[in-house]
């Protein structure tokens, strides 16, 4: 068969900035090209090399949206470092005939280890405490103030996927009954399903959030979610900061309609609202929610066998699940 445009784009292509070790490898493996940050430089690097992408390789932070698509006409792979993917334009994929993979699984353990850490911190306000010793105030001032237990608390979970599940585990084994809210009932799950985020916030003391991200979720915790936690209940986020109304997170924490937050993901990364930078009842994370050593390198190592599954055989390890592309198309 004579080679196509299409077939002939080989060239891989590095979008936004990468682990950088997974950069190095990128550069002396695979020849990659690095996407230019500069707008001007990057409307010339497209002009001449567009056609020559037939992947990209990115994370969920950056993630390849439909103008860059446009740009890359002989696109056929999305390679994401990251578990999740709403950064890229999942329709436009679709419509575009470009598979699309992720990172699930390797990360499940330390994003839920995290989640639980920030129950545990915003509950019996450990970072708060901390920073009450370190300014000299417990001889000046006396005890620290008492605090909320964790165990035994009513755990609410939006979004029991694998992230979800596993801290359902973990906090189970602090004797904390588990509700959860999803699209649909996890068949034989052990845990209470509600039908509506709304009813979920209103049954339990903390409401954690491990939805995915992306359009269908934007905003699902609104203003009548969080006030339905109520002044003595708490959130945590660790899975997109679009999934919670922001505005409306921090005006009920400003005016104790909620009790505390653990958060470590935002609406605009990495700026975070000023007025949470000053409430010691909220605890701020910078997106590290996978950040240990061991974890990313299994990211990593996933990232890479995508990447060279496509590159040699057209498919990829880890395929999203809502990208279906025809094998014509690939």
């Amino acid at each position: 068969m004579p080679e196509t445009a299409a077939t002939a784009a080989r060239r891989v292509l590095q979008v936004g900035p990468l682990k950088p070790s997974l950069a190095d490898t990128l550069r002396s493996t695979y020849d990659a090209f690095a996407l230019p940050v500069d707008a001007e430089e990057r409307e010339t690097f497209l002009a001449e090399h567009g056609r020559e992408v037939g992947a990209v390789v990115t994370s969920g932070r950056t993630g390849v949206d439909a103008a860059l698509m446009e740009r890359l006409p002989n696109l056929r792979a999305v390679v994401n470092f990251g578990v999740g993917y709403d950064t890229t334009d999942i329709p436009a994929a679709v419509a575009r005939g470009v598979a699309v993979s992720n990172t699930p699984d390797v990360l499940t353990d330390c994003v839920a280890d995290t989640a639980v850490g920030l129950t545990i911190d915003v509950l019996r306000r450990f970072s708060a405490a901390d920073r009450y010793v370190r300014a000299g105030r417990w001889p000046v001032e006396g005890n620290f103030p008492l605090t909320r237990q964790i165990s035994h608390k009513k755990v609410g979970v939006i979004g029991l996927g694998r992230i979800g599940s596993a801290i359902a585990t973990r906090l189970t084994a602090f004797g904390c009954p588990i509700s959860y809210h999803n699209r649909r009932p996890v068949v034989d799950s052990p845990y209470t399903y509600v039908d509506s985020p709304l009813e979920l916030a209103r049954r339990v003391d903390v409401l954690i959030i491990a939805a995915a991200g992306g359009d269908r979720t934007r905003n699902l915790v609104d203003r009548n979610v969080i006030d339905a936690i109520g002044p003595d209940g708490y959130l945590v986020n660790i899975a997109r900061g679009s999934v919670v109304d922001e505005e409306a997170l921090v005006d009920a924490l400003t005016a104790g309609r909620l009790a505390g937050a653990g958060l470590d993901v935002f609406a605009d990364e990495p700026r975070v609202p000023d007025a949470l930078l000053a409430m010691d009842n909220v605890v701020l994370l910078p997106h590290v929610g996978s950040g240990t050593l061991e974890t990313r390198a299994a990211m990593e190592e996933l990232t890479l066998r995508n990447l060279e599954s496509f590159l040699r055989t057209g498919e990829l390890v880890t395929p999203v699940p809502e990208v279906k592309v025809p094998a014509a198309a690939r």
